[in-house]
């Protein structure tokens, strides 16, 4: 090897390009920098300039990185804030379109708006047994005067619905059953000779008041009798 191909280079310069480096592998971008001294009159000037511009590449980028990392972020919790407020939303939609309303004392009724599929029929059934338990409703009025298309699932949950409350003592009442409503049911050939079907909602709360009335009087009756025979 000529003396032309020789290097003589100073110790402490290694060190800080090997401090450099070692600082850059844990991302300490400016301490790294900072320790390359660039001297260009020398063949090893010519690799500390090229370390440092590596190292002020790597820089770079991983600001991009964090950059786009933040950004990511915030879009993903924008996006969970909007999921969160539709699922909000859906939930009002639904409680909206099915309200459970005291209409009396111990009387609840159910207007059913719209079109009535298998998670809305799940949810409606959850959300009346609950009232009903928590009101000890005596009666229920199931008010279908909105409902528009009836298929054989949609009766099919409805009687399901009129056999759940009944299980837990509640007398039903359906009501607001149009033409077009009795006319597919017929066609679709739905057994609805458990349900008590009544042209309007009034007629609905006549229904329960009588039936409140009668329960009343059996209730007195059967205190009476149980009182002479105590005697």
């Amino acid at each position: 090897m000529s003396d032309e191909e020789l290097i003589t280079i100073e110790r402490s310069r290694l060190e800080s390009l090997m401090s450099a480096v070692s600082a850059a592998s844990v991302a300490a971008y400016d301490e790294a920098l900072a320790e390359v001294k660039v001297r260009d009159e020398d063949g090893f000037g010519e690799l500390e300039h090229v370390v440092a511009l590596f190292i002020d590449e790597l820089r770079t980028t991983a600001a991009r990185r964090d950059e786009a990392m933040r950004a990511m972020t915030e879009a993903r919790a924008t996006l969970e804030e909007k999921l969160d407020t539709i699922r909000r939303q859906q939930v009002a939609i639904r409680d909206l379109s099915a309200p459970i309303i005291d209409l009396w004392e111990g009387i609840l009724t159910l207007p059913i708006v719209g079109t009535v599929d298998s998670q809305r029929a799940v949810d409606i059934t959850e959300k009346l047994l609950q009232r009903i338990s928590e009101n000890n409703a005596a009666c229920v009025i199931i008010d279908m005067t909105g409902v528009d298309v009836v298929d054989t699932m949609t009766a099919d949950h409805l009687i399901k619905l009129v056999k759940s409350a009944r299980l837990l003592g509640t007398y039903c009442v359906v009501t607001g059953i149009g033409p077009e409503i009795a006319r597919t049911l017929v066609d679709l050939g739905v057994e609805l000779q458990e349900l008590v079907t009544l042209k309007r909602l009034r007629e609905g709360l006549q229904a329960c008041l009588t039936h409140l009335r009668e329960r009343r009087s059996s209730s007195a009756r059967w205190g009476q009798n149980a009182t002479n025979r105590t005697k």
